[in-house]
């Protein structure tokens, strides 16, 4: 009976987060503007009032709103928000955000009662008449769901990718509606994600960081949400920091010197600690690479995350709880080819120096031509990118039957000898020289079949911190030694 009422429920909650969703933009609008206990502002900076203009246009507005401003002037703004470094980020949309909520409260204290208040802002730069620029900003709101209650937060960063401003104007619009419908009328923080670009057609918006909190969202795991973010395609890439707080790509690799490192970290063994410190010794030893403009990126794909089936949430947090617990900023994204990774990171760095740190089986995948058949040009096409003049691969060695592998002795087919002869004549591969040869035996795959099967050992070969963890944890289905019993460290893991 309990079953046949969850199946019910469901039903019924599947029904109307359909009928939700299949709701135009003038209707969400609508349906807001008609709701009584809804009331707020809109402060939008850049790209038009094109979010409140759609409250405007659906009727009922003033219901909704009790202000709309727009200070596109920087002596303007800095006047109602106090000064900022920049106009379009999130410490000025948290200066907007502070302001327009702090008002509401002031000003409407005798609606304090009834009224579910919220404040929405966003700071946008849309593409400009030279279309020289890359169109995006910030988009926020702050939003009570009960009376008489402390607010919670959305945050999102976009970028707009009409090659028309009117357009991306448009865009932004229809957006900044879903987000406020979202928040009011949904109630689990994916679908608040996910329902962020309904009525808008693919490719005019990227959705590259999201970020909900308060005290109705105290549950949610943002990393989490990151990860839906490159699942869903809103984004190729998602970042967040060593403390788990969800980064915004441009903020963070803007005009700075970018070292990867690519890895399924299941676990975190001795080589990808090693593999990271040695890497950066030579990264920061280029004379192109400025030593204290560094940011050192530990790498997840989707491929890697979905080896063995589907993509397990618990299983992705577990990686992330060692990287970060080794104060690793985690990226992941949506690129399996390292050329695409590579454009894609250079539209943050400019002229910066990108290297990635790799070994030498996965250099002999980059020179397989097998994955460059979608290309008109071929594996040619991709080294074009993937070598520019601000890139470099430091290749990490393997262990051989008779000695190690490295760039001296590593083999490529005929054809390609006098490519990989220009790539090392211009400084566009290197050896990693200062690799520990006594930890080179370690696989990872290896180790994680000794934590799973709860043979002795595996402690050795991965380091102390990322040893207490997983067992502390329980990590990756770990079984004590003693007690072989996979259900019941299972069960201790869940308890």
């Amino acid at each position: 009976m309990n079953e046949q009422k969850l199946h019910f429920s469901r039903k019924e909650t599947n029904k109307k987060m359909n009928a939700l969703r299949s709701l135009t933009t003038k209707e969400k609008a609508l349906k807001i503007n008609l709701d009584s206990k809804i009331y707020g502002s809109f402060a939008e900076i850049g790209a038009g009032q094109e979010v409140a203009a759609n409250f405007f246009k659906a009727g009922g507005a003033s219901g909704t709103i009790a202000k709309t401003i727009s200070a596109y002037d920087m002596s303007f703004s800095d006047a109602i928000y106090g000064k900022c470094d920049r106009y379009v980020s999130e410490p000025r949309l948290m200066m907007m955000l502070d302001k327009e909520y702090h008002l509401l409260e002031q000003r409407l204290e005798d609606q304090a009662d009834t009224t579910r208040f919220f404040a929405f802002a966003n700071t946008v730069e849309a593409l400009n008449y030279q279309k020289s620029n890359r169109a995006g900003g910030w988009i926020g709101l702050r939003f009570q769901l009960a009376p008489n209650t402390p607010p919670n937060e959305c945050v999102i960063h976009v970028n707009m990718l009409d090659n028309d401003p009117l357009l991306q104007q448009s865009a932004l619009g229809i957006i900044g509606v879903n987000l406020i419908f979202a928040c009011y009328y949904m109630t689990e923080a994916e679908d608040i994600l996910t329902s962020l670009i309904e009525n808008l057609s693919s490719g005019r918006i990227e959705v590259d960081m999201f970020r909900i909190s308060g005290p109705d969202f105290e549950r949610v795991d943002n990393r989490l949400l990151s990860l839906k973010l490159v699942k869903n395609n809103m984004t190729q890439v998602a970042l967040f920091g060593p403390d788990g707080n969800v980064l915004q790509p441009s903020e963070i690799l803007h005009r700075k010197n970018v070292l990867i490192l690519r890895g399924r970290f299941k676990p975190v063994t001795h080589v990808n600690v090693d593999m990271l410190l040695a890497g950066r010794r030579c990264f920061r030893a280029d004379p192109d690479v400025d030593k204290e403009n560094i940011v050192v990126l530990s790498e997840l794909t989707l491929r890697d995350l979905r080896m063995g089936g589907q993509i397990d949430d618990s299983d992705f947090l577990d990686r992330v709880d060692i990287l970060c617990s080794l104060g690793q900023n985690v990226m992941i994204s949506n690129y399996y080819e390292y050329y695409r990774l590579v454009d894609h990171i250079s539209t943050f760095t400019k002229r910066s120096k990108i290297g990635l740190i790799l070994g030498v089986s996965n250099l002999a995948r980059v020179f397989d031509e097998t994955y460059y058949k979608n290309l008109r040009g071929g594996i040619l096409e991709s080294f074009g990118t993937l070598f520019g003049h601000n890139v470099k691969l430091y290749v990490y060695p393997s262990k051989g039957r008779t000695d190690l592998k490295t760039l001296e002795n590593f083999e490529v087919d005929d054809k390609q000898k006098g490519l990989l002869n220009f790539l090392m004549a211009n400084d566009k591969l290197e050896d990693i020289t200062t690799a520990n040869p006594d930890i080179l035996h370690i696989i990872s795959d290896n180790v994680l079949a000794m934590i799973q099967s709860g043979k002795m050992g595996w402690e050795n070969m991965v380091p102390k911190k990322v040893a207490a963890i997983i067992k502390e944890r329980y990590l990756f289905n770990y079984t004590p030694a003693a007690e072989p019993d996979k259900k019941k460290a299972q069960s201790k893991r869940a308890s």
